[in-house]
């Protein structure tokens, strides 16, 4: 029963300004304590309906009683009150009310991290009408093939691929890559992006629900639904604690006069200070703000968590699976090698290739000519004929050039045969240039292992954690790239449908990750502990996964686990301090050393600190 925020401060702000004028005015005592107790109503309203209210409610629900936190407290000031101590009382629940205000500041502050997101959210988009007029629309009404333009410096709408005009785009919001991307025509752009200095024109590809946005905009509705295991298990047993802290409290008044030979008076005023010393505030508090503050740190940085279970999971695993292509290495071939023999003319020939692969349409084609381009000086124009089986074939200057498979030539000279062998057994994939039929140079390509990967793997070797590459790839080529990366085991040859059987098979040791970007990952990123999808992998792989890692940074998921790690050490820092206070209060209490006053101020104090700690989670990693 949660009243209204702002009414809820103003009745708080005239408690405390009613018991500041009862503490500074010459007043009767009479009317002192009816304005310390006005002063307790009007501070703790919103403490006593809750208290009252859901426990009334919780206990209708689950049939048996629920008390709360909130319910100690407004006993133990109403027990204050029916004992004469007024002031304390008042004192109680507005140091208890403020706690309260601050406690929840200090959790929608991560909360806020995360929902800044929302209003990133594009609401209109200038749609270009078929007589070229412009029309600005909802962003909900665009539908896919619709052409929009874009200004300089405004929010792109929707997901689309640019027809004109180039620019920089802030991709930050997607991403996380704080530098802005160039783009020119037939490059992707994404709804809720900023572009830079300059006009385009797109086209929508995608529905407005259907954007990459809006589903971070989901991933980030869920994360905020869903609490951590620790958070889960602190939330049930908060009603069984508050029931035996209760249920203490009669015996305590009755053992104040048989074994410390207090007056009725003073243990009944002990009994009301065990309420509040033993009230489990610091304890509930020790989990949710810090696994906030978690999945904020991370989504800021592009990770995206489904759920706070999944990112404190994180930093149990044993072992974890990489899918090869497109996770661990880059997704697309290069060249890697390139040998010619000694008379050859090296840039007449790689002129040659270029313009033979220009007119090629295949994925190693695409590879060389990107390869070549910055060091072609005179462009050729060849008549290029592709035979399927046969590779490329072109005439020039009296002489017929052929790129194709190394089967077409079972005979090699000595240079490029040793080559190939070598090449071939690192996994690469290797085409012949030939020359009026006799062999005259290699290419080897290979699609090669991202930047980050390397480093990703060692890390999550130096932290015990068993490391699998599965492939679909030949063996060799799939161990090249293990080896070259130091992956504990390599699985070639396996089929999309296997996939999951690996995954299950390496649960048997432990909580196992499955990393992957494609629609074949999707069965093992399903049955996975924690499916980790690459945010530029298949909407599908994205849909399945429990995280989502943008831009196809494997740093990223190690800052990840590095969080993970650090938000379980925090939680069981909070959770320990947290019942220390108590056990300290509680003796401290039994030796009358402490007092009402004492009591909230150091159980409010050490719940202040436990959400403060797991507020550093908000902050940047140290490398």
């Amino acid at each position: 029963m949660h009243i209204n925020e702002r009414l809820s401060q103003n009745l708080f702000g005239a408690g405390l300004l009613i018991f500041l004028g009862a503490l500074i005015l010459p007043l009767a005592n009479n009317i002192l304590a009816i304005l310390f107790i006005l002063a307790t109503i009007l501070a703790g309203f919103e403490i006593i309906t809750e208290g009252f209210g859901e426990t009334w409610q919780d206990t209708r629900m689950h049939h048996k009683f629920m008390p709360n936190i909130h319910l100690l407290m407004t006993l133990a000031a109403f027990g204050a009150i029916l004992i004469g101590n007024f002031e304390e009382a008042a004192l109680l629940i507005l140091i208890f009310a403020a706690a309260h205000i601050l406690e929840e500041y200090a959790e929608n502050k991560s909360k806020r991290e995360i929902t800044k997101l929302l209003k990133m959210n594009p609401t209109e988009a200038k749609r270009i009408k078929p007589d070229g007029t412009i029309e600005i629309v909802a962003v909900n009404q665009l539908k896919i093939g619709d052409q929009l333009q874009v200004v300089n410096s405004a929010q792109i709408p929707t997901d689309g691929v640019i027809l004109s005009g180039m620019t920089t785009i802030d991709e930050a919001s997607i991403t996380g890559e704080s530098m802005p991307q160039e783009k020119q025509p037939g490059d992707l752009v994404y709804g809720s992006t900023i572009n830079g200095p300059s006009a385009f024109t797109m086209e929508v590809t995608k529905a407005s629900d259907d954007t990459v946005f809006a589903k971070i905009l989901e991933l980030v509705k869920q994360s905020q639904a869903s609490l951590s295991p620790a958070a889960t298990k602190i939330k049930k047993i908060e009603p069984y604690y508050v029931t035996t802290v209760l249920a203490l409290f009669p015996l305590v008044i009755i053992l104040g006069p048989v074994a410390f030979d207090w007056s009725w008076h003073t243990s009944l005023y002990r009994g009301l200070v065990f309420l509040i010393s033993a009230s489990p505030c610091a304890l509930a508090a020790s989990a949710i703000p810090a696994t906030l503050s978690g999945i904020s740190n991370l989504a800021k940085r592009g990770v995206l968590f489904k759920g706070g279970a999944y990112l404190t999971n994180l930093a149990d695993l044993k072992n974890i699976a990489f899918d090869k292509t497109g996770t661990l290495t880059i997704g697309k071939p290069q060249v890697t090698d390139q040998v010619f023999l000694p008379e050859v003319d090296q840039k007449r020939l790689i002129n040659i290739i270029f313009a033979m692969e220009q007119a090629a349409n295949h994925p190693l084609a695409t590879a060389i000519v990107n390869h070549y381009q910055n060091v072609i000086t005179t462009p050729l124009t060849l008549t290029v004929d592709n035979k399927i089986g046969h590779g490329l074939t072109a005439e020039y200057a009296g002489s017929h050039y052929q790129i194709t498979k190394p089967s077409s030539f079972p005979k090699l000279p000595d240079r490029l045969a040793t080559n190939l062998d070598t090449l071939s057994h690192a996994g690469k994939t290797v085409v012949i240039i030939a020359k009026d039929n006799q062999p005259i140079g290699l290419l080897a390509l290979m699609d090669i292992p991202n930047e980050n990967a390397k480093s990703a793997i060692n890390y999550f070797k130096y932290q015990n954690i068993h490391t699998t590459m599965i492939t679909g790839d030949a063996k060799l080529t799939g161990e090249a790239i293990g080896n070259t990366l130091g992956i504990d085991s390599v699985l070639a040859n396996v089929l999309p449908t296997q996939k999951a059987d690996v995954i299950k098979q390496n649960q048997v040791n432990g909580a196992t990750a499955m990393v992957g970007d494609g629609v074949n990952d999707a069965p093992a990123l399903a049955n996975a502990d924690i499916g980790i999808a690459m945010g530029d992998g298949t909407d599908v792989a994205i849909e399945v996964a429990d995280v989502v890692v943008m831009q196809n940074d494997l740093a990223k998921l190690t800052y990840a686990h590095r969080i993970s790690k650090k938000l379980n050490q925090v939680i069981w820092q909070n959770m320990i301090f947290a019942l220390l206070i108590v056990f300290l209060l509680v003796i401290l209490n039994f030796m009358s050393i402490t007092n009402i006053t004492l009591g909230i101020i150091a159980h409010e104090g050490s719940t202040l600190l436990v959400i403060f700690n797991g507020l550093r989670l908000l902050l940047p990693l140290r490398a």
